[in-house]
Order: structure tokens, then C-alpha cells, then sequence
């Protein structure tokens, strides 16, 4: 009992990690435009798919293939951010208005997989860290190190970067109010951009992972991916990027525990029932600051 318990953690947190990679795409755009950004999900399936191409196609290794895929899921997010969100928020409108036009971003993303790929599921090759290392109490593959240690990375730099760095204090800054920074000097149009690219390179690295992770991509993962993630940004408050790396561990190892000790059938089921918990107790999310409003 004792080492199903430790090895359904292990699985647990590698999965969160990913689930935490994702919320914090959701939370990054959120805290500084206060939108949830729908078309995050196709970016995280365009990502798994531009990463599966560089190993398959272009022979490269996993960590360069990752990189790349981030690489495109910026040029994506850049692309989103001009044609989609700018162009609204310069007219000001509702927040309704942004939200129906990255939901029409992600299905035209995903008819554009379903034309080029075909519905069918891919996988990596096989040689991808297959075998497992033994520690006792729990196994550990190859792959789950490469995704934990890949996501934990990933969220320590962006910590970093947000709580050291002179771009992450103006994406700060223009997170608690854009108009004021404007006017301490902070380009917030820039800042803005600088952040949805910031977070869809996010999203497609936890598309990689995950692709790697469920040995499966097909063009519908980012639906269901990307309700996971939203449910991440809940949990953990709306805008806190700290709160979205708890609940995305949170999250990971509930639903890895529901399947191991209940039913498979059982693991989305524990996402939403958790949510519609926590929106009962406490509405504004496990780890958001009052009077801080979540922000990054």
C-alpha cells in the first residue's frame, strides 16, 4: 500500500506540473488584460504538434524540439494578440467581446489540425524515455522526469523573471493598473504583447509535456487540456501565478488518486467537482491575496 501511494504521487505530480505549465498561460494573460484567453488550448495543441513535427520530421532531440515549439507558440501568440485582442481593447469594448473572439481563434486553430493532420492520434517515437528507474518505493520513466524537470524549470525561471527581472516588475506593474504605468513610463502595448507571447510559449511546452506524458496528440486535446487549465486558474485565484502552480500539483494528484483509487472514468469528474467545491468555500480561489486581486 505504502509504495502505490508514493508512486501514484510521483505520477501525480508530473501531471500537475503540466496542469500548472497550462494555468499559468491562462493566468499570465488574465492578470494583465483581465480576460480568460479560450484560445489557449488550440496554442497548447499547436505546440504538441509543432514539437511531435521537429522530432519526427527534422530529427531533433526532445529539448530542442520543446524550445522550437515554443518558439511557434510566441509567433502564435504574437499573431493573437494583434489580430485578435488589439484590436478590441483599442475600441474599448466589453470583456465579452475578447473572450468570443479567442474562442473563434481556438476552433479555427483546431479545423486547421483537423486539415492538416487528420483526426487521427500521433505519438512520439517510442525511444523517448521508456525505461524505468527504480527508487524503492516508487519507478519513475524517463519521460516523467523530463516533463516534471522541464516544468518545475520552466516555473522557476518565470519566478524569476516576474519577481527579478526589469520586463517581469512592468508586467507587474501594468498587471495592477495599466494606466498608471503608462504614465510611470512602462510601454504597456508592448508589455501586453510581451505577455500573451510569454504565456502561449507556455502553453505549447505543456502540450510538448503532455504529448509525452499520454503518448497521444490529436487536434481535440486542447479542449479538453484547456478546461483543465481554467479549472487551475479558479483553484488557485484568478491571476496569481503562484496560486496556479498549487493548483495545478493540486489538481494533478487528485485526479492521478481518483483513477487509482476509484475509477477512470472518475478523473474529470474530480477536476469540475473540485471547482464547484471550492467556488462554495471560497469563491475567489485557494490562494488569491486580498487587495491584491490575484495578479501576477
Amino acid at each position: 500500500m505504502k509504495i502505490v501511494f508514493f508512486q501514484q504521487l510521483v505520477n501525480g505530480l508530473t501531471l500537475g506540473s503540466a496542469y500548472a505549465v497550462i494555468a499559468i498561460g491562462y493566468t499570465l494573460v488574465f492578470g494583465v488584460l483581465n480576460i480568460v484567453n479560450m484560445a489557449h488550448g488550440g496554442i497548447f495543441m499547436i505546440g504538441a504538434y509543432i514539437g511531435l513535427l521537429l522530432v519526427t520530421e527534422a530529427g531533433l532531440g526532445i529539448f530542442p524540439a520543446l524550445i522550437g515549439a515554443m518558439i511557434g507558440g510566441a509567433v502564435l501568440g504574437y499573431g493573437l494578440e494583434i489580430f485578435a485582442l488589439r484590436p478590441l481593447r483599442r475600441r474599448k469594448v466589453t470583456h465579452l467581446a475578447p473572450l468570443i473572439s479567442t474562442i473563434g481563434v481556438s476552433t479555427f486553430l483546431e479545423s486547421v489540425a483537423l486539415m492538416v493532420w487528420g483526426p487521427q492520434t500521433r505519438s512520439f517515437p517510442a525511444a523517448f524515455g521508456n525505461g524505468l528507474m527504480d527508487f524503492g518505493v516508487f519507478k519513475i520513466s524517463g519521460i516523467q522526469i523530463i516533463s516534471l524537470g522541464t516544468a518545475v524549470v520552466l516555473m522557476a525561471l518565470l519566478t524569476v523573471m516576474l519577481n527579478k527581472t526589469k520586463i517581469g516588475k512592468a508586467v507587474r506593474a501594468t498587471s495592477e493598473n495599466a494606466e498608471t504605468a503608462g504614465l510611470l513610463g512602462i510601454n504597456t502595448s508592448r508589455i501586453i504583447t510581451f505577455t500573451v507571447m510569454l504565456a502561449s510559449a507556455l502553453g505549447a511546452a505543456a502540450g510538448v509535456l503532455i504529448g509525452l506524458s499520454f503518448n497521444a496528440i490529436e487536434p481535440t486535446m486542447g479542449t479538453s487540456m484547456g478546461l483543465k487549465g481554467l479549472a487551475v486558474l479558479i483553484m488557485g485565484g484568478l491571476g496569481n501565478v503562484e496560486g496556479a502552480m498549487a493548483g495545478g500539483f493540486i489538481l494533478g494528484i487528485a485526479e492521478v488518486f481518483a483513477v487509482a483509487y476509484g475509477s477512470s472514468t472518475y478523473r474529470d469528474a474530480v477536476a469540475f467537482g473540485i471547482i464547484i467545491l471550492i467556488l462554495f468555500i471560497r469563491p475567489e480561489g485557494l490562494f488569491s491575496k486580498a487587495g491584491k486581486g490575484g495578479r501576477p
